[in-house]
């Protein structure tokens, strides 16, 4: 399929814009079954450079929240699903994204529903949004689907940059902190061993273990790299397997003082997104199934794969989470109160918004403890190094004064 731009007339007014089609002459057809007249239309070249090459969903989040924050308003103004596809597609900021509006308005001018449109494009839309989409096709209120889209993923964006502000801080100073120690290894210490071996006599205990680390970074730099890079691949590799991704999802949640930020955050995610999911009136057991691929944790996701079992078995929903380390009281209660009194779609909201409200307190405090830790850390390990240097010039000066 082949992108064409084109300016042509209808019954009103000059219309600009692009469309996918097999071939110039199919376009021009295209056009002028939806009423507009072609003035000019040439095809887009793309180069193999000028491709997008993305790895995962190719449009930014907070892009992909104002698309779905444009679409709600556009539909609640009258604006056809068709128009609404159309403008988007030529406003949106991502390439990416413009370029599959594209190919949805035209699947759309063909008669296929907007779900089955969206569906076609895995990369970008999720599951989560092509069923509330289609729960909103169903009931007829695709707009109150949209909006509710943006809020879910506007809360969910907002609590993972909390986490990864939070995380990235003590990240980039202990990055920092290894390529000074590094440094001073590999360069200041050397230019001292000399002078120390000509001074004699015993050097201090911290001189001497300073002095062998040194050597060890000079004569052994290769060994170093070489194990960082298996870690990372034994890191990569416990990813992609279930074991090893379980047995790291469960070191993150009980890691001290982070540990409760990533379990917070993904008690966040996940009932917010059994919410919004709920409140679209969508199956209980697809909802379950499809928060387990969204709640980001192999620990919980396996809880949640138990309750979905334990509901289809006639049990009960809360069961698997009451037995699990992973999941506090308060969830657990919560949803049965809300199956309860019928409200099951507000408690879960409620719920949501009272652990966000936590990620923000404990990031913010995190980030206020976290700060004057690292600058002691670092200046511990770059005083220690300097101190073993110091130490024996210290010596030097005293015998001298001493003769």
């Amino acid at each position: 399929m082949a992108r064409f731009k084109y300016e042509g007339r209808d019954t009103k007014k000059v219309r600009t814009g692009m469309i996918t089609a097999g071939n110039r002459r199919e376009a021009i057809i295209k056009l002028r079954d939806d009423g507009i007249k072609v003035i000019d239309i040439k095809e887009i070249e793309t180069t193999t450079l000028q491709k997008d090459i993305s790895i995962g969903n190719p449009v930014k989040r907070d892009q992909f929240i104002m698309f779905l924050r444009q679409f709600s308003t556009l539909m609640r103004a009258g604006v056809t699903i068709v128009d609404t596809i159309r403008i988007l597609s030529q406003q949106v900021e991502s390439k990416a994204l413009a370029k599959t509006l594209a190919m949805i308005e035209d699947e759309l001018r063909k008669g296929n529903s907007l779900s089955d449109s969206l569906a076609k494009h895995p990369k970008i839309f999720e599951p989560l949004t092509i069923n509330l989409i289609k729960a909103g096709e169903m009931s007829g209120n695709i707009d109150e689907s949209l909006d509710r889209l943006a809020t879910h993923y506007d809360k969910a964006y907002q609590t993972r940059q909390k986490v990864v502000s939070a995380m990235s801080y003590p990240a980039v100073v202990g990055v920092i902190a290894i390529g000074v120690v590094i440094f001073l290894l590999a360069t200041i210490v050397p230019m001292f061993v000399e002078m120390f071996e000509g001074f004699g006599g015993e050097l201090p205990l911290l001189t001497q273990v300073v002095m062998q680390a040194s050597n060890l970074v000079i004569q052994y730099w290769y060994v170093i790299i070489i194990v960082a890079l298996l870690i990372g691949v034994l890191f990569w590799a416990m990813k992609r397997s279930t074991k090893g991704r379980m047995l790291l999802d469960t070191m993150l949640l009980r890691m001290p003082i982070f540990g409760k930020i990533f379990k917070k955050s993904a008690l966040a995610r996940l009932t917010r997104t059994l919410s919004s999911m709920f409140s679209s009136s969508v199956p209980i057991l697809q909802a379950m199934t499809m928060v387990e691929k969204v709640v980001g944790n192999a620990v919980m996701s396996k809880v949640l794969i138990a309750s979905r079992d334990s509901l289809e078995r006639g049990g009960s929903l809360t069961e698997p989470m009451r037995n699990h380390w992973a999941f506090p009281p308060l969830i657990p209660h919560m949803i049965s109160i809300g199956e309860q009194t019928g409200s099951l779609d507000h408690m879960l909201l409620k719920v949501a918004e009272f652990y966000e409200s936590e990620v923000d307190a404990e990031t913010d405090r995190l980030k206020a403890l976290i700060e004057p830790l690292m600058i002691v850390l670092l200046a511990a390990l770059v005083g220690t190094i300097v101190l073993s240097i110091m130490l024996p010039m210290f010596e030097m000066f005293n015998n001298v004064d001493s003769m």
